[in-house]
């Protein structure tokens, strides 16, 4: 499986923003999603889950009630809705793919997607 993030960009604080993941070479349907960011000078860090289908999602404390994550199988797509950006949602962020749901470490995610960079000015 192939990702790619996209959608990133500069938006003023308060602001709202969405990323996608596209997957090729495979279905994404089989796979629990996840995304990622890391902002600089800092490590890598979880930001959300989603289960195969959709069922269940998961949050880090500081993006719940902002962030949604999502994903629609027919379109081997995921995604991120980020709303209400804030200075410090400044970062790279990552999407990847696993076999198992829940895992919050960036090494259990077999597929790895390249970044896509969100900057929010305040």
């Amino acid at each position: 499986v192939q990702l790619q993030a996209s959608g990133g960009g500069v938006v003023q604080a308060g602001g709202s923003l969405r990323l996608s993941c596209a997957a090729s070479g495979r279905t994404l349907s089989r796979y629990t999603m996840g995304w990622f960011r890391q902002a600089p000078g800092k490590d890598r860090e979880f930001v959300a889950v989603i289960s195969w289908s959709g069922g269940s999602t998961d949050y880090v404390d500081f993006v719940k009630g902002r962030f949604t994550i999502s994903r629609d199988n027919a379109k081997n797509t995921a995604y991120l809705q980020m709303n209400s950006l804030k200075s410090e949602d400044t970062a790279v962020y990552y999407c990847a793919a696993a076999s198992g749901y829940g895992y919050t470490e960036w090494s259990k995610y077999r597929y790895r997607g390249q970044g896509t960079l969100v900057t929010v000015s305040s």
